[in-house]
């Protein structure tokens, strides 16, 4: 187990942990004592139905969600119980470098898109009584794992915004997410995943960190000089003051973890590989949410599965920030459109988010 200070109680609190015990993956392994990291925002009411459900995007935590919850938002902690639910394998739940052999560092198991469901699943219902979620939202990962949570548990979710993802991933974005995984697995210091400390592979993070910079935002943002909205002066600032500290300080393995699940988020898994069968399984009113100038999940391949969800409508996020957009740099222009949706979505009643099957 290597300690990881970027993964700190102090940097990410507070937050709580989730025991799950021994926690069977799809894929066949086994994590011990399979743990969930949790933050609250709010106080669950007496009928247990104000519960609003978000997943973490690959690379984030909890803490990067706070930015969307507040006092007069969508996601209002005066009106709504908010469980924000770190990703197993983000460093926080259980992940390669916090965990203890036979599955820690290149021996944590694989992990899907399911099996985080299915341990949240576990989270709301066990520890909070919870049978009926007002709303499931996440961005990028965390729509992968809104779909799923709406595929598997059509009668429990009432609403869903995926924001910026998709519910099969593609196969332009599954190479994409490919390069992301051999600038890590290419640099000598990976070791085959048994490093000592992140320095030993700061090339290969380095070079995924310039990846990121290159697609994670658009063109229209380099042409514009936008980069201020992230806090820098300039582009060379930008990859080289921001986005290269910001990924060498995470734990390689647990990017590597997180990167395999992306590849393969795919609820069609629970219809036979039948993508419209699955999706038409959604009863919760769906409002899918892509970012306009985003290049790993484009509107176009989101309003594609979009028709293929019963009641469902497509809400376009115009954003100069391309997939960093879900960051929020933009300030009220972004999350002024989120929180519009959102709160139209939560107006929805219940009785009217239900497809009669």
């Amino acid at each position: 187990m290597i300690e990881n200070a970027f993964y700190s109680q102090e940097k990410h609190g507070p937050y709580k942990l989730f025991s799950l015990g021994n926690f069977e993956l799809e894929e066949g392994g086994i994590i011990p004592d399979c743990k969930l990291a949790y933050a609250t925002h709010g106080k669950l009411n007496e009928k247990k139905d104000n519960v609003i459900i978000v997943p973490t995007w690959f690379s984030g935590t909890s803490k990067d969600y706070e930015s969307y919850i507040g006092k007069g938002r969508a996601l209002d902690p005066d009106e709504y119980f908010i469980i924000v639910i770190n990703q197993i394998g983000n460093g926080l739940s259980s992940s390669p470098h916090n965990s203890l052999p036979p599955v820690s560092m290149q021996s944590f198991p694989k992990v899907r898109i399911g099996d985080d469901v299915r341990a949240q699943h576990r989270l709301v219902t066990e520890l909070f009584g919870v049978q009926e979620v007002a709303l499931v939202v996440g961005g990028s990962m965390g729509a992968q794992q809104t779909y799923e949570w709406a595929v598997r548990y059509p009668e429990m979710v009432k609403r869903a915004a995926p924001i910026a993802g998709t519910a099969k991933n593609t196969i332009h974005d599954f190479l994409f997410t490919q390069t992301l995984i051999d600038a890590i697995t290419s640099d000598p210091g990976w070791n085959l995943g048994e490093y000592r400390s992140n320095a030993e592979v700061a090339d290969g993070l380095k070079r995924h960190a310039d990846i990121w910079a290159v697609m994670g935002f658009c063109p229209e943002f380099f042409n514009q000089e936008k980069w201020g909205l992230f806090g820098v002066e300039s582009a060379e600032e930008l990859v080289e003051g921001f986005l290269e500290p910001f990924f060498q300080m995470m734990d390689p393995n647990a990017l590597l973890a997180m990167a395999w699940k992306w590849q393969r988020g795919d609820v069609s898994r629970l219809a036979d590989g039948n993508l419209a069968e699955a999706l038409g399984r959604i009863q919760a009113k769906v409002f899918v949410m892509p970012i306009d100038t985003d290049m790993f999940f484009p509107p176009t391949d989101c309003e594609r599965e979009q028709q293929m969800i019963p009641n469902s409508e497509l809400k376009v996020i115009h954003s100069l920030a391309g997939h960093f957009g879900l960051f929020g740099g933009e300030g009220p222009s972004y999350h002024g459109q989120i929180d519009e949706h959102l709160k139209a979505l939560l107006a929805v009643p219940v009785s009217e988010s239900i497809v009669e099957q």
